[in-house]
């Protein structure tokens, strides 16, 4: 099993964990709940469905089913967060089961069964099947946010810069870089 599997997904989690950051920084507070229409979710409503599918996936992972017995996925779809503190305590505990959990996996644990309403997956597929689902999420938050700000800041290479971007990167040597390492240096920076 590749030995750098574990680090590499960690580093795209972290980085869709602060795309959504990056997000809720440029939405103003109210933003947060609006929905386009009674279908649509808010960003607070997405992050409160992520919140729960955190805590009941990565909650006793390797030994009980991801779909717990108190889990309430309905209730998750309720726009009842009520202020961005709400939604942000959400945001953090979700991703701190999740990545205590991730963290604890060795790559012996990789191939190992778990399953997730009674269908068996091994740990590596578990974890790509969340990589897409929060990703997914992710890309919500961040298209919502793009609607809702008044100013945006792009998350990526910005329109009319890409030109710019690849002078700059194919003025460098050849290196082995994870793509999200600039992204996750510049979050360092910023803290």
């Amino acid at each position: 099993m590749d030995s750098g599997y574990l680090e590499s997904v960690i580093k795209q989690f972290e980085y869709y964990k602060m795309l959504g950051e990056k997000t809720f920084s440029q939405v103003p507070e109210e933003k947060l709940f609006w929905q386009y229409n009674e279908e649509s979710n808010s960003i607070a409503t997405i992050v409160k469905h992520l919140w729960g599918n955190m805590l009941s996936r990565w909650t006793d992972f390797l030994t009980s089913d991801g779909e717990k017995e108190w889990r309430d996925r309905e209730a998750e779809f309720f726009n009842d967060v009520m202020n961005k503190d709400d939604m942000i305590t959400k945001w953090n505990e979700g991703w701190k089961v999740f990545f205590d959990t991730l963290y604890s996996l060795s790559n012996e644990n990789l191939a190992q069964l778990i399953y997730i309403r009674n269908q068996g997956h091994t740990v590596m597929e578990a974890i790509n099947r969340q990589l897409a689902h929060y990703s997914y999420h992710i890309g919500q938050i961040v298209f919502i946010g793009k609607m809702c700000a008044s100013s945006w800041s792009s998350l990526s290479i910005p329109k009319g810069q890409s030109a710019m971007y690849n002078s700059e990167r194919f003025s460098e040597p050849k290196q082995k870089k994870h793509f999200t390492d600039e992204y996750l240096e510049d979050k360092k920076k910023e803290e």
